[in-house]
């Protein structure tokens, strides 16, 4: 048996030879890369520099949103790239640690933010009247100081359990690493992993889930109970969000699906693609989508598309 800290590297095995189509891949990889961050960087310095913007949700929740995608995304996609042109598909101890706890930590803000975002929805909704003094600018700036800060202590105990694992070897099945592959190549007792995982699972992510049906039960109920002019306006408001929770939640139900069990049933591509779901058409994704649905967001945008600043 090995000290996970004694192992040097890691093999990520899911990688095949594509020959010449490897710079076919590598050249789509990077176009993704380069619009998902042209995308969010974009959005942040629209909602930044145009006070008609400064709300709460616009400031800190999607705004928090965009810059946690431009960090999962790239903590993936520079390896990515690397390792699509790389003969050896290997990565370091300390990198694959690092890409864990960036993977971790951006699945986590990107989940409570998502929460709290479906929280604004139903103020917004069903409190019209009060949804100023409900959700003012301080209060959403702690909520969205307390998912960062949550989910970076949740992620640092998950590291702190995975590393010091004894391990029986050094290969993952996967293109990147995460903690439930290094966890499965424990030798060692993983029996306090598994009971976190548990707590965690229970007490944040079906809490979570609550809270989220809870706010869209209550939207609903608003919605058939309302007029036409209240349902076109739950409609316009809420599809983003429901959008990029949908679509959020699917990507890491194929990721969960795809680590806990055997898939070696489906094509290689399809399983790369699957777990990778999540990691790089999420973080594109949402910016296109509140770009596309939320008037004032679009109307900016195509001002400075033709040059005329707000």
């Amino acid at each position: 048996m090995v000290n996970s800290t004694q192992v040097s590297y890691f093999a990520l095995v899911a990688y095949f030879d594509t020959g010449v189509f490897k710079y076919f891949y590598f050249m789509i990889v990077m176009s993704l890369y380069i619009l998902t961050v042209c995308a969010n960087v974009l959005l942040i310095v629209v909602i930044c520099m145009n006070r008609s913007l400064h709300e709460p949700m616009y400031l800190f929740s999607v705004c928090s949103l965009f810059v946690n995608e431009l960090y999962g995304s790239t903590g993936l996609f520079p390896l990515l790239l690397v390792q699509i042109l790389s003969k050896v598909h290997t990565i370091s101890a300390s990198f694959c640690f690092l890409q864990i706890f960036c993977v971790h930590c951006y699945g986590s803000v990107q989940y409570f933010t998502l929460a709290v975002m479906s929280y604004d929805r139903y103020l917004a909704i069903c409190y019209p009247l009060q949804y100023n003094t409900r959700m003012t600018s301080s209060k959403v700036a702690i909520l969205t100081v307390f998912v960062w800060l949550y989910s970076v202590l949740t992620t640092v105990v998950i590291m702190s359990l995975s590393v010091p694992l004894q391990l029986c070897g050094n290969t993952i099945q996967k293109v990147y690493c995460d903690n439930y592959s290094i966890v499965k190549l424990a030798c060692s007792d993983t029996t306090v992993n598994n009971i976190y995982g548990i707590v965690y699972m229970f007490t944040v992510i079906f809490a979570l889930l609550i809270l989220i049906l809870y706010t869209y039960i209550k939207i609903l109920k608003v919605c058939f109970s309302g007029s036409k002019q209240t349902r076109q306006k739950a409609v316009s408001t809420c599809t983003p969000h429901l959008a990029s929770l949908l679509n959020f939640s699917f990507g890491a139900f194929f990721e969960i699906v795809q680590s806990r069990f055997n898939m070696s049933s489906l094509p290689i591509m399809l399983r790369i693609f699957l777990s990778l779901y999540w990691l790089t058409c999420q973080p594109l994704f949402t910016p296109v989508l509140y770009g596309l649905n939320m008037s004032k967001i679009r109307i900016i945008c195509k001002s400075l598309a033709f040059g005329k600043m707000m």
